[in-house]
């Protein structure tokens, strides 16, 4: 098959859940199939080549590099460009198969636009459905990404939910599509290999310092359990626009020396290092499309507390007191549940484990090539 994957976001120029989730099952594919990605042209500076090839990946630099954000929320005016950009170098290749990350939403128009010039099969992939929480995420400027996630979502009959919750969130307005589930995943005997690192830790939380992961609610949880543990300390890996603010709290609470702020780090052992170093993974999110980092903090065998909140697919990645804990959004709640974590995190270990199992990559790219040849020997296919 020749298969073209399409996300502005590169992994690993850019690191996320997305992008690492098309780098991950791009690469495996390439091994046996011919494998394009069209994104953003992070490597694309002076004297560079636009298109090279990555891992057995056929990069094409769509644009120069961008910036996808605005006040830390996606640009509706950067994704707008690159669909733009997208359309005249999309149309110079045909591919049997199109996987449009859902979330880009110009983007897909553009890649319709291809199956029906060049007959390609176009597939979209959803992270997450926002309906109403467009007005929460842009205010009254919501209703135009309301209206442009519906248009995307009739745009063709097949689609791919990275989770349970993703698919009953696009059930609720699409009764007559084809919607299956290939899950995120973890490359787990790597994950097995990678040593502890010396810095030990109680508490870990690892991603983006913004404001819908609630990462305040983690520190003030640390705030309550210095007084039963004094010695109590946690790891916060990750960089973003609430950094500054956190930081502040964790003075303001007097429990600076107990939050160790490591920043951004751009290898992805030494994360895995940090989390095999540490006793309890919290990530306090509201809002996940599906939530990598549980399944890669219970491959390194530790339970881990997340947030019961209806825009939280992580919850579904977690069997309450089994391999971790489902909590209420409160500092007391998360406290209590970390707590639990540091005193069963022995017994829970090979629960963790057993449950990240099932995520290996190998086998979600096997039930996902399956799914694509299926797609390609389909006549009534739109």
């Amino acid at each position: 098959m020749k298969i073209a994957y399409i996300y502005d976001a590169v992994y690993p120029w850019i690191k996320g859940g997305a992008e690492k989730r098309v780098y991950e099952i791009a690469k495996r594919l390439a091994k046996n199939h011919e494998v394009h990605w069209y994104g953003v042209g992070w490597w694309w500076k002076e004297n560079k080549p636009r298109d090279i090839v990555f891992d057995g990946i056929h990069l094409h630099a769509v644009c120069k590099p961008i910036d996808l954000y605005d006040n830390g929320k996606r640009s509706p005016k950067a994704a707008i460009y690159f669909a733009l950009k997208l359309l005249p170098q999309l149309l110079k290749e045909n591919f049997d198969i199109i996987d449009c990350q859902g979330t880009l939403f110009f983007a897909c128009f553009t890649a319709r636009l291809h199956s029906i010039i060049r007959k390609s099969k176009l597939v979209i992939t959803w992270h997450e459905v926002w309906y109403d929480y467009w007005y929460e995420y842009f205010g009254k400027k919501g209703i135009f990404g309301k209206s442009v996630e519906k248009m995307t979502l009739r745009l063709n009959s097949k689609m791919i939910a990275v989770s349970g919750k993703t698919k009953k969130d696009l059930e609720k307005v699409l009764k007559d599509r084809e919607i299956s589930i290939i899950p995120n995943g973890i490359d787990f005997n790597e994950i097995q290999k990678i040593k502890l690192s010396k810095v030990k830790s109680d508490v870990i939380y690892v991603g983006r310092l913004i404001k819908y992961k609630n990462v305040d609610f983690l520190i003030k949880s640390i705030k309550l359990l210095e007084t039963k543990n004094p010695d109590i300390n946690c790891i916060i890996v990750g960089d973003g626009p609430e950094k500054d603010d956190l930081k502040k709290l964790a003075e303001e609470l007097n429990i600076e020396k107990k939050i160790n702020f490591i920043g951004f780090l751009e290898d992805y052992n030494e994360v895995i290092s940090y989390m095999k170093s540490s006793k309890v993974f919290v990530l306090p999110s509201t809002r996940e499309g599906f939530g990598m980092v549980v399944i890669e903090a219970n491959a390194c065998g530790l339970p881990v507390v997340v947030i019961d909140y209806k825009m939280n697919a992580s919850m579904e990645l977690i069997k309450h007191q089994v391999n971790g804990f489902i909590s209420k959004l409160s500092a007391e709640n998360i406290a209590y549940f970390i707590g639990l974590g540091i005193d069963k995190g022995e017994e829970m270990q090979n629960e963790c484990i057993e449950s990240a199992k099932k995520y290996d990559w190998d086998r979600i790219v096997d039930s996902l090539e399956k799914l694509y040849t299926k797609y390609l020997h389909k006549i009534n296919f739109c």
